[in-house]
């Protein structure tokens, strides 16, 4: 695996973990639409990482939410379940992003910034493991 690469899925997954500690302190000040977004961008750049540590990228959501699943979930890489909640959070971003009058509520935003910190880790673990099989 060239540098270039390896440094380029590093700085998505630093950005995640930036984007992800920005929701949290968002989470006292910010609208939940606002944070809501926060949570989904930081699951995706997480995302991004890994699809490039195994060569995979798409210039669009839907393209990233279906590479994830067939190349890593269908094969057993990632859990269903970690899958399912990426699928919410894209569906919940859209939603507070393009629908009018979207509302979210404090308990279930707060238990989505949660489950999006144990996403990202484990989405980042399993990036460093391919990068460090692939050097």
């Amino acid at each position: 695996m060239k540098s270039e690469l390896v440094d380029l899925i590093k700085y998505r997954l630093k950005k995640s973990n930036e984007t992800l500690a920005d929701a949290k302190i968002m989470f006292e000040k910010a609208s939940l639409t606002s944070i809501v977004n926060r949570i989904y961008y930081a699951m995706f750049y997480a995302v991004n990482g890994l699809l490039l540590s195994k060569n995979f990228s798409s210039s669009k959501h839907s393209g990233v939410r279906a590479l994830l699943n067939k190349e890593f979930i269908n094969k057993g890489l990632v859990d269903k379940e970690l899958g399912k909640f990426y699928s919410k959070i894209f569906e919940e971003r859209q939603e507070g992003d393009y629908k009018d009058f979207a509302k979210f509520d404090n308990e279930t935003v707060k238990n989505w910034l949660n489950s999006a910190e144990d996403f990202i880790n484990k989405i980042e673990k399993l990036t460093i493991n391919i990068i460090d099989k692939n050097l």
